[in-house]
């Protein structure tokens, strides 16, 4: 068995489901409107208000969030088609409305995601809604046409995905679970003694950052559709995916609660064959949770599995061979971190299995999963979206990133719109230079679709963007050159639509090769046997390439200035995590696993975790990102680049220290100690960890994560320091006795 193939897996995602989705819903307006009625025209129309409202249906979201999406986008972009429909006869008025409205629309990023896809979406329609000057009556026909195909799109996407619900849960289980097998195959890369450690661990840290992004998503379609104890067959559908979820965060867990000290495996057992074995049993655990993911996505149940006893049993063999030289007297630490390895990767081993196990079942077959409760507790891991008008007023100000993404997208609009006047594009210079420029719209769009917040993202989407759109015109080119047949042109258009909305997020230069293509192919339709478009969109694409990346050095937000937030950030969340951690450990030691404080302190204890995961993935996304900007702004880097090695142990570690102290029955001297030494140094306060701690039987298990932890801290603590000395380190509230 081999890795699954790229394609397969975006072929069963809902990347493709999604796609598929929003161009049938996008184009049934124009080819029903064209058909039945013979007025292409309007179809168009109805298709651009459709493609609004299609930009907040997107794949692997919850569907609460995407219904009220959907209904913002109905709403702000008929209000935002009739403004510009208005302002497009007047080239004064349109030329301040474009950038008015890019400025306003812009600043939506502040709602997040969900706000920044609301903006663009109202951008999409004023740019597609410019590029003809109407009078006010065509203006009132135009927005009741566009809003009808918004109305048609909405309708459509909700009823599919109530009848689709399950399959939408599916889907996000399955990418999520793809996620997952990544990150055991970049942990396997660990264990290889010929791969580069820097590098393999930098792809780990890109690896988890991805991950902890899918299973979010995962966790807000799965526990917000949650089992209702009714007898019935969409409950034990969604038992099963319940089911799933809970094995691959246990299988989560397992992975990242620990922080192996490669380097001194390395050191000490280079000929070695123990992490030769333990390479390959991850390697064959990632090869079968992709194979899990792909069931799941095609509702299969997983039969053929890679068998990993055999890497298992050379491990145990080895590990006695360790045990007979003496290696558990000489080295306990090495030996009790080979053995730890042994457990983590046995524990694995039946997570996989069960998780096989489920996929795929008959819904009658669905059991109640078997380590969650299903109460009311479980919505605080959801994510939620906040919409306060104050969030928007109060960024209002020359030093907030939002702002000056704002700004620079309405000056790199008003360049736009000056450009296409002086090529003709614009009514104001229509007797001078007639004809030229009839699509300088496109202008605009490449700006509003190339330009982020981060300079970064900008760049790198301004290449692929160029290369999409010579690449695309190249294709349309040939398609044109070569055959005149209609039912081709037909179905290379409807092709084009769903790979272009399908890649979006899987491989934005492919996206924009396909987006470029269908649009061509719609204009080809409407202006038949004309080439000169290709030319055109060429040029006008690398004119707003040029626009957007000249913009982003205007009021621009370095991603070295977000750094220290984000580091503190990450801070509060590691401590919160060892510190809900110690609490729980503490309350498992005095009343029990099973009492009611307990079961609270742990659900406590998960939600720290989750929210440290997100709080590393902002801090490596950023820091990543900043790394990928000129020289010059790259700022601190040896120390956000150690902050973000020592979290990451730091948490690992954690997470693997709390279960072993909640099963002892007292915590010995020089640990408690130790962990207060740990939470003192990332309170920013001064406590010294004992020289020495109890290493005796289970308690080496210990010894190791802890001294790693006392020396993460300490670091950190020391890199805080260096990196703001103006901002001293929050301090929470005390830790509980340990």
């Amino acid at each position: 068995m081999t890795r699954i193939p790229q394609f397969q897996r975006f072929f069963y995602s809902h990347y493709f489901f999604g796609g598929l989705r929003q161009a049938a819903g996008v184009l049934l307006p124009a080819l029903v409107v064209a058909g039945a009625l013979q007025h292409l025209a309007i179809g168009m129309i109805a298709a651009i208000g459709a493609a609004c409202v299609a930009v907040l249906d997107q794949p692997g979201g919850p569907r609460r969030y995407g219904i009220n999406g959907m209904l913002a986008a109905l709403l702000l972009g008929s209000i935002t088609a009739a403004v510009t429909g208005l302002a497009a006869g007047h080239p004064v008025l349109i030329w301040l409305a474009v950038p008015i409205l890019c400025f306003v629309f812009s600043m939506f990023t502040v709602f997040g995601k969900q706000g920044g896809l609301l903006g663009f979406a109202c951008l999409l329609i004023m740019t597609l809604t410019m590029r003809t000057p109407l009078s006010p009556a065509e203006v009132l026909q135009h927005v009741m046409y566009s809003f009808s195909g918004g109305v048609f799109y909405f309708v459509y996407s909700y009823v599919l995905r109530h009848l689709m619900w399950h399959r939408e849960e599916q889907q996000a289980l399955s990418v999520a679970l793809f996620a997952t097998s990544d990150y055991i195959a970049a942990r396997a890369r660990l264990y290889d003694i010929n791969a580069d450690l820097e590098d393999s661990y930098r792809h780990l840290i890109h690896a988890q950052s991805a991950m902890t992004d899918a299973h979010q998503a995962a966790r807000d379609m799965v526990l917000r559709e949650l089992p209702h104890g009714k007898p019935g067959r969409r409950d034990r559908l969604r038992l099963s995916s319940l089911n799933i979820f809970v094995d691959m965060v246990a299988l989560l867990d397992s992975m990242v609660a620990t922080h192996t000290d490669y380097t001194t495996l390395r050191r000490t057992m280079p000929d070695s064959d123990a992490l030769l074995f333990g390479r390959d049993a991850l390697n064959k655990l990632a090869v079968n949770v992709s194979m899990i993911a792909l069931n799941v996505a095609r509702n299969r149940h997983t039969h053929e599995r890679n068998s990993v006893k055999a890497e298992l049993r050379a491990m145990e063999f080895e590990l006695e061979n360790f045990r007979r030289d003496g290696l558990a007297d000489t080295q306990p630490e090495v030996y009790a971190l080979l053995v730890q390895i042994l457990r983590r990767l046995r524990n694995i081993t039946r997570l996989v299995d069960r998780m096989a196990g489920h996929s795929g079942l008959p819904a009658t077959q669905a059991q109640a999963p078997v380590d969650m409760r299903l109460d009311k507790s479980l919505n605080r891991f959801l994510s939620r979206q906040k919409w306060r008008i104050g969030m928007l007023t109060s960024n209002l100000r020359p030093d907030s990133p939002h702002f000056r993404y704002a700004t620079r997208v309405a000056i790199a609009a008003g360049c736009g719109m000056t450009i296409s006047a002086v090529l003709g594009g614009m009514p104001l210079l229509q007797d001078v230079a007639p004809g030229m420029g009839a699509h300088s719209y496109w202008i605009i769009l490449t700006v509003v679709i190339i330009m982020k917040p981060g300079f970064a993202l900008t760049r790198q989407r301004n290449g692929l963007r160029v290369a999409g759109t010579l690449i695309g015109c190249a294709f349309a080119l040939v398609l044109f050159s070569f055959t005149d047949n209609t039912k081709l042109y037909l179905s290379a258009l409807v092709i084009s639509s769903v790979l272009g909305y399908s890649l979006v997020q899987v491989n934005y230069m492919l996206s924009a090769v396909f987006n470029t293509m269908f649009v061509l192919l719609v204009f080809h339709f409407l202006v038949p046997g004309s080439n000169a478009i290709i030319g055109e969109r060429m040029l006008d694409t690398l004119i707003g390439s040029a626009l957007a990346l000249s913009c982003s050095y205007i009021l621009p937000a370095w991603e070295h200035s977000v750094m220290a937030s984000l580091a503190r950030a990450l801070l509060a969340a590691n401590r919160s995590f060892l510190d809900t951690g110690l609490r729980y450990a503490q309350l498992v030691r005095e009343l029990g696993a099973h009492s009611p404080e307990a079961k609270e302190a742990e659900a406590q204890w998960k939600l720290a975790r989750k929210n440290t995961h997100i709080a590393f993935g902002n801090y490596a996304s950023a820091f990543y990102r900043m790394m990928d900007e000129p020289a010059r702004r790259q700022h601190d880097v040896p120390q956000l680049n150690n902050l973000l090695i020592q979290h990451h142990g730091l948490a690992s570690q954690t997470a693997a220290v709390i279960p072993i102290l909640a099963g002892l029955p007292s915590v010995p001297d020089g640990i408690a100690r130790s962990l207060r030494a740990i939470l003192a140094a990332l309170s920013n306060e001064d406590a010294e960890a004992p020289a020495s701690i109890e290493t005796e039987g289970e308690l080496a298990a210990l010894a190791y994560p802890i001294r790693q932890m006392v020396k993460a801290a300490q670091l950190i603590r020391r890199e805080m320091h260096g990196l703001n000395h103006d901002a001293p380190v929050p301090t929470q509230t005390p830790a509980p006795a340990v």
